[in-house]
This record gives structure tokens, sequence and C-alpha cells, in this order.
């Protein structure tokens, strides 16, 4: 990624272990506050929020013995900036298939940067009905000088101060070739 960006890489933050251990982590702080996996439901944020949600989900079953309820949302459509996304935006389908009324939904992303993001994710999840009650978990936090909106995450994982021109790149084993998280710095113009 660094080269086709011409971004420098600056360090590896987390690695396969560090990242299973927050996935362990977050996965304990969901169960912990829901008192168990009753009325659970993980949604992940397409594209990399997905398998760290299952990753999540596995966790729960492993600790509770019962998988909480999973869905796949995409918020491509809900996106304020989508004019500059392309004349053609790739859309995916979102997957919630239990309904979400009367449960605890638990948003999870990769990053969480502006807000923006999850802004357009709890847009959408508004249109498939009313939750008991709506938490995100985010494995990595870049801090509140970046928000944009008035979100902030309920589970984090890490959180990595950052500048402007820093781009956290989350690499995992379904679309890349290791399990890491990197700070990688555009260069100065």
């Amino acid at each position: 990624m660094a080269d086709e960006l011409n971004l420098v890489e600056k360090s590896k933050i987390m690695d396969n272990a560090r990242m299973k251990r927050a996935l362990s982590r977050l996965a304990s702080e969901i169960v912990e506050e829901n008192q168990g996996a009753k009325d659970l439901y993980l949604v992940g944020i397409r594209r990399r929020g997905v398998p760290i949600a299952e990753r999540i989900a596995k966790k729960i079953e492993d600790l509770e013995g019962v998988r909480p309820l999973f869905g796949i949302i995409d918020i491509t459509l809900y996106r304020d900036d989508l004019s500059t996304v392309g004349a053609n935006p790739i859309v995916n389908r979102t997957e919630l298939d239990e309904d979400i009324s009367d449960k605890t939904v638990v948003l999870i992303d990769d990053v969480l940067y502006t807000g923006r993001t999850i802004r357009a994710a709890l847009d959408q999840l508004m249109d498939f009905g009313r939750p008991k009650k709506v938490r995100l978990a985010v494995l990595i936090n870049r801090g509140r000088e970046h928000r944009e909106l008035p979100i902030q995450a309920d589970y984090i994982g890490k959180t990595v101060p950052t500048k402007k021109t820093e781009i956290i790149k989350v690499m995992l084993k379904e679309y890349d070739d290791e399990e890491a998280v990197w700070i990688y710095e555009r260069p100065s113009e």
C-alpha cells in the first residue's frame, strides 16, 4: 500500500498477537456491559469492520457458549461524500437477517477517525428498526482531535493519537498478506 499512494511507512503499532488480545478484550467488555450475549447483535461495517466483527462474535461464543446475532451493513449510499466517490459507486448488500428492534446493537469498525462513517451506519441502521441501544466498538481510535461529529466509541482496542497527515491501515488476512496495524504518512508537498 505504501508504494501505490507514495506513503511513507512509519511504524507497526499492532502485530497479530496484539490484535488478537485487543479483540479478546473488546469481546469481554461487550459481554460484561451487556451482562451476557442475550439480545446482542453485532453489526460489522463493510469492509474491514466485517471480519473484525466476525472475530469478536467468535470470541463471545467462546466466552458465553452462544454466538450473538451477526449482521453486515454497507454504508455506501448513506455517505455524505457520495458525490466524490465516483459516478458508479460499488454497493454491497447489507445483511441484517434478524430484526434489530429491542436488541443491543454493537456497530463494529476498524478505525474511528472523523465519525462520518459511523453517522452513515447509524442512519442506515435506523432504516431497519429501533434497537434498544446502539454501541460502537473499534479496533483503533485515532483520537478526539480529528472528530468532526459528536461520536465516541464505547469499546476501543487501542487509541492512537495521529496527525492529519498520517493514515492508519488495518491489515487483515481476508484482504492483505498480514495481520497488523500500520501508520503511514503522506509525503510533504
